[in-house]
């Protein structure tokens, strides 16, 4: 047996071990392929034993494998605890989605006056299905979202903690018929078109909560469309278009648009803190709490009487409260 081992080689060999993949793998941190499958060979001769099967079709763990995955994730979390008490832990990326966005952004402000020790930054995605590849490649360590719209083969890869049902409002055109209104009901968009990203490869998980609250209402998904991106942009569309979106209330302001919240009843997005199975960061933990107190503080976890919510949403939300 050795008498020290290169964390690097458990690096490589725990990137494996959660990818099953050598590809993924190596493209999670950043290496080339033949790199990372000579760091696993050198720890299997290191530790004498054969930690993978390798096959033409598929990557699988020995029992031997299997048995230094838990040992791996320790050492290599202590190892980074060490380094954050001298200040050189890497920075933990959190996708907050949009720029502008309340929920993620109050979570991540939280965190940062918890652990001010520990580099928190942002990153914007622009929807969690887009996140969630980036997670599993490890170029992204958190976002938020709503998980059970995920692909269930990204979601078999990543676990999840729900924050907030998140009241869902419309946006509309300043001078739209329905902009005279505190509220909107939603039987009020009856005959109306409503832009819930259709075609939009970053967000498809707010298409389908969109298709599962529009079915028996009247009201029209809005097909495809190029996105929008910046403010100009936006506002040129929804000039041109005049097709209302539907969003969260605490979508960010928009030039010439005015936001009114949906109601009778109000249709909630359940938004998850979202991370890849097995993150081993020293912030890490400090994000699950500022999560979980903010929720806590603003009741964000308490559904209103009579607030809709998908049954498939309600059941993995539930399942973790």
């Amino acid at each position: 047996m050795p008498a020290d081992l290169d964390p690097r080689l458990l690096r490589a060999f725990l990137a494996v071990a959660e990818e099953l993949h050598f590809t993924r793998a190596a493209a999670r941190l950043y290496v080339a392929q033949q790199g990372l499958s000579r760091d696993v060979r050198r720890l299997e001769r290191e530790l004498g034993a054969e930690l993978f099967v390798r096959t033409t079709r598929q990557v699988t763990l020995t029992g031997d494998g299997e048995r230094l995955v838990p040992y791996a994730r320790r050492a290599l979390q202590a190892q980074d605890d060490l380094l954050a008490a001298f200040g050189q832990a890497r920075a933990l990326l959190v996708d907050l989605n949009s720029p502008g966005l309340g929920t993620p952004r109050r979570v991540l402000r939280r965190a940062r006056e918890l652990a001010p020790e520990y580099e928190l930054m942002a990153r914007y995605e622009s929807g969690l299905t887009w996140a969630a590849g980036e997670m599993a490649a490890g170029r992204l360590d958190a976002s938020f979202g709503r998980f059970a719209g995920l692909d269930p083969a990204l979601r078999a890869g990543l676990d999840h903690q729900p924050v907030r049902y998140e009241p869902m409002a419309i946006l509309l055109p300043e001078d739209h018929p329905l902009a005279a209104r505190e509220a909107v009901p939603l039987a009020a968009l009856a005959g109306e078109v409503v832009y819930a990203g259709a075609g939009n490869p970053r967000t498809p998980e707010w298409t389908d909560l969109a298709r599962r609250l529009f079915e028996g209402r009247g009201i029209e998904l809005a097909a495809p469309a190029p996105l929008a991106v910046g403010d100009e942009e936006f506002e040129r569309i929804m000039v041109r278009t005049r097709t209302p979106v539907l969003v969260v209330v605490d979508f960010p302001p928009m030039p010439r648009t005015l936001l009114r919240p949906l109601i009778d009843p109000v249709p909630l997005s359940p938004v998850s803190l979202v991370w890849r199975t097995g993150l081993a960061h020293p912030a890490f933990d400090t994000l699950r709490r500022a999560a979980a107190q903010v929720a806590a503080e603003e009741g964000w976890l308490r559904r209103p009487a009579g607030g809709w919510l998908s049954a498939k949403d309600s059941a993995t939300m539930s399942a973790h409260n």
